[in-house]
């Protein structure tokens, strides 16, 4: 059980000792000097302490008076900004998310069924972008993005690590120019993530593959797209295999060398580090974490 004075009277004590004048208080509030000398008086029974010393004028701070009015601002400043949130955004069971592409198609996505499962409580309002978000000025809850994890003023849980393989359709891994050693890439097309060019040059030089000889090309502006356009037989791309799960399952794609890349950026999930998260947010944020768990338990 919390031992809590009236809240009228806390508000009273607080604006009586900003001003140092129960008559400055009283105009703030919209009520008389008695009422605010009553309410003063209310808690300082309640406390058995004497919190303010009384001159013709003005008031004056007790010393128990000065230890209490730092917490009970503080604790009055939370509680107008926890109003002010809810009625900015009166939907409590909502969780709004900026997600990077290629993390919400290849991974969230065919996940999201089981969230709203155990979830039924929470809306989660989706929206793709690569871009930085401005949470002051969005309604953006929290966001996952791509990259190194050193964004300054938010917090960065790390979800997945890029560690890419090379993916190509079973067609052409069997085909006219079958793949049997990592120099018979060749003689295939590389596809490569325009904004990640340097990754297939990084995984030749870890196979300790000469570059000379690599002439044919395909670029996409996704992960997606690239990931496709494997599907499709156009070539050979570099994927994680945490964003290729399905198409690996169904066949779709083989990774006809086990010759893996750390790309040394990940996945993380951020938020503003000076921003209480809601129960939705928090729920989401549990959730995502613990699939991703289980997701490398069974990798």
């Amino acid at each position: 059980m919390r031992r809590l004075p009236p809240l009228n009277a806390l508000r009273a004590f607080e604006v009586a000792a900003r001003h140092g004048s129960f008559n400055a208080a009283a105009e703030e509030l919209f009520v008389t000097p008695s009422a605010i000398s009553h309410q003063i008086k209310s808690l300082e029974q309640f406390l058995d302490l004497k919190l303010f010393r009384r001159n013709k004028r003005r008031v004056e701070l007790t010393p128990s008076g000065e230890k209490y009015l730092a917490p009970i601002q503080h604790a009055l400043d939370e509680i107008d900004a926890a109003t002010r949130r809810l009625l900015a955004n009166p939907n409590a069971g909502a969780v709004t998310l900026s997600v990077a592409p290629a993390f919400l198609t290849r991974w969230l996505m065919p996940r999201l069924g089981q969230f709203q499962e155990q979830f039924p409580d929470v809306e989660l309002r989706l929206s793709a972008s690569m871009g930085n978000v401005d949470f002051n000025s969005s309604d953006i809850d929290l966001a996952v993005r791509f990259g190194r994890g050193d964004w300054p003023g938010l917090e960065a849980h790390f979800l997945l690590g890029m560690s890419v393989v090379p993916v190509c359709s079973p067609r052409l891994q069997n085909g006219k120019n079958p793949l049997r050693k990592p120099a018979d890439m060749r003689s295939h097309t590389l596809i490569h993530v325009s904004t990640r060019m340097d990754e297939w040059r990084a995984w030749l030089r870890s196979a300790g593959i000469d570059e000379a000889g690599f002439g044919k090309d395909l670029r996409f502006s996704s992960t997606s797209l690239a990931t496709g356009a494997a599907v499709e037989g156009l070539g050979i791309a570099l994927a994680d295999r945490h964003l290729v799960t399905k198409e690996l399952k169904q066949g779709e794609l083989v990774v006809p060398f086990d010759i893996s890349l750390d790309t040394h950026s990940a996945f993380y999930l951020v938020w503003p580090e000076d921003q209480p998260l809601s129960y939705s947010a928090t729920v989401f944020r549990d959730w995502i974490i613990d699939a991703l768990q289980q997701a490398d338990e069974r990798v």
